[in-house]
């Protein structure tokens, strides 16, 4: 049996759970992941006693075996984590998805839970008094946080391709008009303008403060099993039908300078192995998730993914592409940026729900959807479809 079979369609999304967003929850991580995870199991009608595998990322503070015991799993056969923040989503629920396609468990659970709106929970908020790690190639001059990092790259995209802010603001208006439709987001009740988004606090030029994801607390938890079981259980299961991760040559933690190309970054490797796996191409995905920590990160994983060519994606969401009734709706329910910012696990659940149709900004008649994680960092992607 070829990989593609062993894995192509065999496992399902079948539970999906999470907490309330806000900005200062009073609940522990640990609670919070938890409530969420909770959610998940009585979404799916699954017992607690059937889990049996267990996905999370290397930076999540909630340990498998706190998990575990509190929610009264059973023995575990197979748990995983995956680094890389936000690029980890989709590598944690893959790497679960694999183990139960090879029989090596049957219902796992991925999750995330995170505080970030306490300034001590950020991971960039320290200072270290020497450099002797890979950042020594940036921080010293003057790269010092993520949007540092991704501020250069979208001013070289600016001067290739003539794009501008007005362009790329249509990244953060659109996705806070889906997110004003959306009862859980954060940004619900905060409507924004072009102008508005013009006059905003510069963060590292071009980005402004609406470029940049929120700060936020609460979890999210995602519940697996097998295709066979998904039919027998209470919700509409959603199959994962191909999945990869990636890095490329000389790519290092948050930037890919030192390519020939670094604009390919690590979603070019990962969605060169994600279509080859897969019975679905570009041209036939219906709605997308992007990881949209930072604005740019959407256009470039547009191009990344073969959404949109070379150089086109800032024309394409300008004129409307990613809204709704575009060619591609992209972050239907806020994203990062305007919905909660969980390391783009809220990407996830809205896939789900897109493709149950049960979402509030329901794209009619989707079938397929992609969801991509951090564009600038060692990723992961999943398609998941009907």
């Amino acid at each position: 049996m070829t990989w593609d079979a062993a894995f192509k369609d065999r496992t399902a999304i079948v539970g999906i759970g999470q907490t309330n967003f806000a900005k200062g929850l009073p609940e522990t991580e640990l609670q919070l992941a938890c409530i969420a995870i909770r959610a998940a199991l009585d979404d799916a009608g699954i017992d607690a006693g059937e889990v049996d595998a267990l996905g999370c990322f290397t930076q999540e503070t909630t340990p498998e075996f706190e998990i575990a015991r509190n929610l009264g799993f059973g023995e575990l056969h197979y748990f995983s984590q995956v680094a890389h923040g936000g690029g980890a989503i989709c590598g944690a629920i893959g790497q679960v998805a694999m183990a139960i396609a090879l029989d090596i468990a049957k219902v796992g659970v991925v999750w995330r839970s995170r505080k970030r709106g306490d300034p001590s929970k950020r991971q960039w908020a320290g200072v270290q008094p020497r450099i002797d790690d890979h950042w020594k190639w940036s921080r010293p001059h003057g790269l010092s946080r993520p949007v540092d990092e991704v501020a250069i790259m979208m001013q070289r995209y600016m001067h290739e391709h003539g794009a501008k802010r007005e362009d790329l603001a249509a990244v953060a208006l659109t996705q806070r008009a889906y997110a004003n439709s959306n009862p859980d987001a954060l940004m619900r009740e905060k409507p924004l303008d072009m102008a508005t988004y013009m006059d905003a606090r510069m963060i590292a030029d071009p980005l402004c403060l609406y470029d940049n994801c929120l700060e936020s607390d609460g979890a999210i938890a995602i519940v697996i099993a097998g295709a066979e079981h998904a039919r027998d259980l209470r919700k509409q299961p959603v199959l994962i039908h191909a999945f990869s991760q990636g890095m490329t040559r000389e790519h290092q933690l948050m930037t890919d300078y030192h390519g020939a190309d670094p604009f390919r970054s690590s979603s070019g490797a990962t969605a060169d192995n994600l279509w080859r796996q897969s019975d679905i191409g570009p041209a036939d995905i219906g709605v997308a998730q992007i990881y949209d920590a930072f604005s740019p990160l959407v256009l470039f994983s547009l191009e990344n993914y073969g959404l949109c060519k070379r150089g086109e994606a800032a024309e394409f969401v300008a004129g409307g592409g990613m809204g709704p009734g575009g060619a591609l709706p992209v972050n239907t329910s806020g994203g990062s940026l305007s919905e909660v910012y969980l390391h783009g696990a809220n990407l996830v659940t809205e896939s789900v729900k897109q493709l149950r149709g049960s979402a509030v900004n329901q794209v009619e008649d989707v079938e397929t959807c992609l969801v991509s994680t951090c564009d600038s960092t060692p990723n992961g992607a999943l398609i998941i479809r009907r």
